[in-house]
């Protein structure tokens, strides 16, 4: 639709571009005052036919037939492009709508976004970078269309209404972030997302500390402060900048090609009931193991290399890319 705008431009230079010259010939020509040469204008360019407000000289009625025929083509194709335009943008909408609505019906074991502020769309843009599947949720159409020019799926809706959250097909979804303007609406979402899909994960956003807890027992699973969050990192940037510097590192890497993952032990590999030792992920895969999340929710920092992995457990480690993927291959079900 990038076409759009310069069609209105050149409308609107036309007719203005008419309106002038007639100005200007009935002026020179007939020496009407500069008002009535342009009401004359534009009755003559509309169609209206009012009459001659002034007398026309022979040249004048040689030049106004001209320009009833010239304005008159000008206004046509005006009235024409117009239409043309309002009925392009109506069906854009319409089609547009549709093929939205197609694309949030096809999806399965995605994310849902509930709102695009500036929380929102650091959301966004970090399941982007991780190549997830989500579709963002924000009441604004304004925000929507952002969102969707940056080539992200977005419906408009009020993320609190059930009917909105099966929309983009929450009883399909494995996870939501909840970023809505208030602590109130992020509270009574995590109420209702929890209520459709029991076995949903959730992250709330909130601004008061003492939300916290309420969010918890509603059911989100992680909940964050980001102002709190922020006030800590430029604290610690002054106090502590080598911490904080791999702080940064370690979230957001030194380039497309390293980065932090969270690996899970399949029943199927051949390395379940190993130790980390055996599956030689530094020597062989060149990466660092960070942690150990056992099945039973203990997190193992800088775990020794004799420690053993089991189903279902997570390892996290930080590395090159093409090792990350070789280690998910081994601990998803290849075997040694």
């Amino acid at each position: 639709m990038d076409h759009l705008p310069r069609r209105l431009a050149f409308i609107t230079i036309a007719i203005l571009a008419t309106l002038a010259f007639g100005t200007v010939g009935f002026v020179v020509i007939d020496h009407y005052p500069v008002f009535d040469a342009f009401y004359m204008t534009l009755i003559t360019v509309t169609t209206v036919g009012y009459g001659e407000i002034r007398p026309l000289s022979h040249a004048g009625r040689v030049f106004n037939s001209f320009l009833i025929f010239f304005g008159a083509t000008v206004m046509l194709l005006a009235v024409g492009a117009m239409t043309q335009t309002v009925i392009e943008l109506e069906l854009n909408q319409f089609f547009g709508k549709r093929r939205v609505k197609g694309m949030v019906d096809r999806l399965e074991n995605h994310f849902i976004v509930c709102g695009y502020g500036r929380v929102g769309r650091g959301a966004a843009e970090e399941l982007s970078s991780a190549s997830e599947l989500f579709v963002v949720i924000d009441h604004s159409e304004e925000r929507v269309e952002r969102a969707m020019k940056a080539g992200i799926l977005a419906v408009v809706g009020d993320a609190t209404h059930d009917d909105v959250l099966l929309e983009v097909g929450i009883s399909k979804a494995k996870g939501l972030i909840a970023t809505l303007a208030s602590d109130a609406d992020n509270l009574f979402l995590i109420l209702s997302a929890k209520a459709l899909n029991s076995r949903l994960h959730l992250s709330a956003r909130i601004d008061e500390e003492t939300s916290e807890q309420k969010m918890l027992r509603a059911g989100a699973d992680f909940v964050v402060a980001p102002y709190k969050s922020t006030g800590h990192r430029m604290a610690q940037a002054l106090i502590k900048p080598h911490v904080q510097q791999f702080m940064d590192f370690t979230a957001q890497g030194v380039g497309p090609d390293i980065g932090i993952e969270q690996v899970k032990v399949s029943t199927r590999s051949s390395f379940a009931g190993q130790t980390l030792a055996h599956v030689e992920i530094q020597k062989t895969l060149g990466l660092i193991v960070l942690a150990v999340r056992k099945a039973d929710g203990t997190m193992l920092f800088n775990p020794p290399s004799e420690q053993m992995i089991g189903a279902g457990d997570h390892v996290i480690v930080m590395g090159e890319s093409g090792g990350l993927r070789k280690l998910e291959q081994m601990l998803m079900g290849a075997s040694s």
